[in-house]
């Protein structure tokens, strides 16, 4: 009996050996610097179920903010006036004075009233999980309910909640913890988990009366995806030779989403979940190089996966006595057969792709769409202009990674808001795909990746592209023979609806200044006790388009945002940040309607101090810095520094999490973000670090398994979170 512990994301390999200039290498002249419902035994129950529950009766915008919604700017706070929340290691939430956080939705909690409530000392089955909340709670969009059962952005009382579950905690998710016997991983736990991962979709409701918001339990709306769910393939690499199976030899479709990390949600009012560190589920045979062709283990090896891999949860190994035997082997992607199509060589390449799900349509599977190309999808921010084409920004959470666009054929047209995956059909399917570099001047190009342009042709000396699938599917191959700009682990994107600006987290790079020279768009390379060296507490790049349009292939950009610890150096803590703002490792970011950008940490260099945050911000624009050198006289170009009225600390999550994931109401009187994998660092599920969430409403509790959830945050007075 062996107990796996959690997946760290620090774990993941570099896979990018291109000779692409690093970011340093472009810059340095400038500036002399992360449903079985099909398929289980259970789903005829679930069928059956779902047949007795009752449904219920900008200018330039931001990802998904409604389009030609202009910003109001009586609702934009001119300066952050709440009370700061001082770091802290509590075992709580904890908001500012005036405000409450209540826990709405954590793991395992029923979503259907035929399943029971969770109970620590009795873990749920494995199959129920396809009525009970995932693990890991991650991005989050908020969906306006209406009367007619429509999306409508104008609703706050009632709408659905829609998260991912990105991973699991074998520790708390099992009884005693995970285990394997004679090697191999029991299949009840196999179920729990593969239905703890994906995406939950909530029916919420605000009580009249209280004013409290609940999940309403009879929905139908109510319902799990998880990494066994019926998907279809749409755009550029479906029905491909790449995506062949041997559960769809026509490469039409596929089963499950998971390591959904960050999201996106579109003008038309669907969903966008997506597939991040996704290579690590898959097992490869030591011997399976001698039955690949070379540009297969050039592709294998540049998203790493290469032979001899294990997977994260050995999944492949169980015996099915529940489920089909097919449901695990699908996690072997060792060419075991004479071809694609007897088996899943090519399972790795169903995975990593933006996935919509329209929440308000049950019955029609998600779709991958693969034009938007593959891979470590940790974001993605729609913008919505009408009359012009979308433009989808998106990065690739790994070091050395790439910043990508997508741009629609069609241009945007707001009569197609709840056009559902038709709307989907006709903006996701066709376009162009675009990777970004970074030029030494600060200004940047847009470079198109399109099979017979920019050398993405069979006689490419990197991989042999022979159609848009082959570049879809590769596209970190096809964006390295590009020249793109490699960066620092690009993770979520947004854009403010009051200028257009792009901004991306840069999380951290613990090899910058080794792998990694510094240079000005990445010019920290230092040392902290607790996170060791490189660029520690990462950064927040933004752009702006050329002319302010969708379709641009040029850009300029500066440095939005420096992480830091308040009490290092001026030539560290470049943005000036104090006690009341100081923060390491941005990861989760969005901006609201209104124009207040929310900034959310998952640091693993500042804790010895506080736990993870989020903090409000109200940025200026690009340019409204200037140039500075930092430490080792590297030069720099960053933004204005902040102030306690620009940037201020709004929530302090509980013992070893991440906060992460955000939404909501479009009155601004009810916010929700998600706390995950409180306790991750304990060392068995009897011996927890942290209690929450048990502990938010009982801070004595010492005996609570911790559980991933979503919390709810309303003013005590019923008003507008960070009000004007």
């Amino acid at each position: 009996m062996t107990d796996l512990m959690p997946y760290h994301e620090d774990q993941e390999l570099d896979n990018n050996t291109s000779d692409n200039a690093h970011f340093s290498d472009i810059l340095e002249q400038r500036m002399t610097r992360r449903s079985l419902i099909g398929k289980t035994a259970s789903g005829a129950v679930a069928l059956a179920l779902a047949s007795s529950l009752t449904a219920c009766s900008d200018d330039d915008n931001d990802n998904a903010t409604p389009p030609n919604k202009p910003v109001d700017p009586n609702k934009k706070p001119t300066e952050l006036t709440f009370s700061v929340v001082n770091k802290n290691l509590d075992d709580i939430v904890t908001v500012p004075e005036g405000y409450q956080a209540t826990v709405l939705y954590a793991l395992g909690d029923s979503i259907n009233p035929s399943y029971a409530d969770w109970d620590d000392n009795n873990i749920p089955s494995g199959p129920s999980f396809q009525f009970r909340s995932g693990d890991c709670h991650d991005g989050m969009h908020y969906f306006g309910l209406n009367s007619s059962s429509k999306f409508d952005d104008t609703v706050s009382t009632e709408g659905l909640l829609v998260m991912n579950h990105e991973y699991i905690n074998q520790t708390f998710l099992h009884p005693t913890g995970a285990t394997k016997v004679d090697g191999r991983r029991p299949e009840d736990e196999v179920i729990r988990e593969t239905n703890a991962h994906g995406v939950s979709i909530v029916h919420i409701k605000k009580d009249s009366a209280t004013q409290k918001v609940e999940i309403v339990k009879n929905s139908l709306f109510n319902r799990r995806i998880t990494a066994s769910t019926v998907m279809d393939f749409a755009g550029a690499a479906a029905n491909s030779d790449l995506v062949k199976t041997k559960f769809s030899p026509t490469g039409k479709q596929t089963r499950g989403t998971h390591n959904n990390c960050g999201n996106g949600y579109t003008p038309w009012g669907t969903y966008l979940t997506t597939e991040e560190n996704f290579i690590g589920y898959f097992a490869r045979s030591a011997t399976d190089d001698a039955s690949r062709s070379a540009a297969e283990i050039v592709a294998l090896k540049r998203y790493g996966l290469k032979a001899g891999s294990s997977s994260r949860y050995g999944w492949e190994t169980v015996l099915g006595q529940l489920e089909s035997q097919d449901l695990y082997d699908r996690w072997n992607a060792s060419a075991v057969a004479d071809q694609a199509t007897a088996d899943y060589r090519n399972g790795p390449n169903t995975f990593g792709w933006m996935v919509e799900i329209d929440p308000f349509d049950r019955g029609q599977n998600p779709v991958k769409r693969t034009s938007l190309g593959r891979f470590a999808h940790e974001d993605s921010a729609c913008r919505a202009v009408q009359g012009e084409p979308l433009a989808f920004y998106m990065g690739d959470d790994s070091r050395g990674e790439y910043i990508y666009k997508f741009v629609s054929a069609a241009n945007w047209d707001s009569k197609d808001v709840n056009g559902g995956y038709t709307a989907g059909d006709k903006y996701m399917n066709n376009g162009t795909l675009y990777v970004a570099k970074f030029n030494s001047d600060g200004s940047g190009q847009w470079l198109e990746l399109s099979y017979g342009k920019n050398g993405l042709d069979t006689s490419n000396s990197i991989y042999p592209f022979s159609s848009q699938a082959d570049v879809v599917t590769f596209a970190r191959l096809a964006a390295d023979a590009v020249g793109a700009t490699k960066m620092d682990r690009p993770e979520w994107a947004t854009v403010n609806p009051v200028n257009g600006e792009v901004y991306v987290t840069l999380t951290n790079n613990s090899k910058r200044g080794l792998d990694y020279p510094t240079d000005a768009a990445n010019p920290r390379n230092y040392s902290d006790p607790e996170g060791g060296k490189g660029n520690v507490n990462g950064h927040i790049i933004r752009f702006k388009e050329t002319d302010n349009k969708t379709t641009a292939t040029a850009f300029t950009w500066d440095i939005y945002l420096f992480g830091s610890e308040a009490a290092m150096a001026a030539n560290i803590n470049l943005s000036g940040l104090t006690d009341n703002n100081d923060l390491s490792s941005p990861d989760g970011m969005w901006f609201d309607p209104r124009g207040v950008l929310w900034i959310q940490t998952d640091d693993g260099a500042y804790t010895d101090v506080t736990n993870c945050m989020m903090l409000a911000a109200l940025p200026g624009q690009i340019g409204d810095g200037a140039a500075t050198t930092v430490l080792n006289g590297q030069a720099t170009i960053a933004g204005a520094q902040v102030t306690d009225k620009t940037l201020r600390r709004f929530l302090v999550g509980p013992k070893e999490c991440e906060i992460t994931g955000i939404a909501m109401t479009p009155d601004y009187k009810a916010m929700f973000i998600n706390v995950q994998h409180p306790g991750e660092d304990s060392d068995s599920y009897n011996a927890a670090t942290s209690h929450w969430p048990a502990t938010q409403t009982n801070p004595s509790n010492s005996t609570a398994r911790p559980r991933s959830a979503t919390v709810v945050i309303t003013r005590k007075d019923g008003g507008v979170i960070v009000g004007a």
